[in-house]
């Protein structure tokens, strides 16, 4: 690829290759799981709660570990009220959903590449 050359005389991981730096931020198993439901959700927010059913296998752990990481890296936003038992809800930031069609893109990428196999 012309337009984004890859280091010649360099280890790429010692570099700032923008591949590598997309997926630190969400190449872990459970994260692209969790920007999607969020993304997919009616209001694009869903509850802690929702989050963990929808991302079927996910523990709790994990699940407040990605939302954690997530939240870090700017793609979604936590709103927690002030209610009993408190209410936690997550949706996409500006960034996040800057990303939903790269994610798009690579998911109708996947799906022919699928079919033709």
């Amino acid at each position: 690829m012309k337009n984004h050359p890859l280091p010649q005389h360099e280890n790429i991981y010692d570099t700032s290759c923008p591949i590598l730096y997309a997926m630190e931020i969400i190449g872990q198993k459970w994260k692209l799981p969790i920007l999607w439901y969020i993304a997919d959700a009616e209001n694009q927010t869903l509850r802690y709660g929702e989050l963990g059913r929808k991302v079927v296998g996910i523990t709790a752990t994990m699940l407040t570990k990605c939302l954690r990481e997530l939240e870090k890296d700017s793609l979604i936003a936590r709103v927690q009220y002030n209610t009993i038992p408190p209410t936690v809800e997550y949706s996409l930031t500006d960034r996040g959903r800057s990303l939903i069609p790269a994610l798009e893109a690579v998911y109708d990428w996947a799906d022919k590449q699928m079919k033709d196999d």
